[in-house]
């Protein structure tokens, strides 16, 4: 038989293999998760301040970068829950939730996020050091770690820098409960970072 014959014949053979396999390892189902809303609150009376804010995505390594729920089992080992992840790469989440905690706040009226790529009188940068739940002692904590700088746009000099560091105890081991904590840890870290960001931004418009 000659090669132009057996060739096609191969290929129809491989094909018919391809076909017949089903033992392909299917892919795990994944729960996607939201991170849980903060608690609605009434806008402060405070008047509206005179200057706008841009909010970058946090910095974070690869091991937090990602849509996985980080988890630190134990010592230095940092996994991620199977079969769940978040709706969004955790930086994402956590910037997303500080535009939120502004918003809510209303004295900010011009209000932005690096996606927008639009001109502001200050920028808040930061880097996500730890967006994960730790077990210590049987105990699952969720701890967010933010390195903040507030950086004025037309001199390009940190105007204020700040560390925030929250440890929120989880109800319990399950996913779900792990979940409720990140919301709690991100709310507590907003309300902490929108007024020192309000306070600082204010010394910064003083002749």
């Amino acid at each position: 038989m000659s090669a132009r014959v057996s060739r096609p014949l191969l290929t129809m053979g491989l094909l018919s293999l391809l076909a017949a396999c089903s033992i392909l390892p299917k892919s795990e189902p994944s729960n996607v998760y939201l991170l849980p809303a903060a608690p609605a609150t009434a806008a402060g009376s405070a008047a509206a301040v005179n200057w706008s804010l841009r909010i970058a995505k946090p910095q974070a390594t690869m091991a937090l970068d990602s849509p996985r729920i980080a988890v630190v089992p134990e010592g230095s080992v940092i996994s991620s829950y199977q079969g769940s992840r978040w709706s969004d790469n955790g930086p994402v989440l956590l910037r997303n939730r500080l535009i939120e905690g502004f918003q809510a706040d209303g004295r900010i009226a011009e209000l932005s996020s690096d996606d927008a790529q639009l001109q502001a009188d200050l920028v808040l940068v930061s880097d996500l050091r730890a967006f994960q739940s730790e077990y210590h002692n049987g105990r699952v904590t969720v701890v967010v770690r933010l390195d903040a700088q507030l950086v004025n746009s037309a001199s390009r000099k940190i105007v204020a820098a700040r560390r925030f560091d929250v440890q929120q105890p989880a109800s319990g081991d399950q996913v779900a409960e792990v979940v409720s904590a990140f919301g709690q840890a991100s709310n507590t870290l907003s309300s902490q970072l929108v007024p020192w960001v309000l306070e600082q931004g204010a010394r910064n418009q003083r002749p």
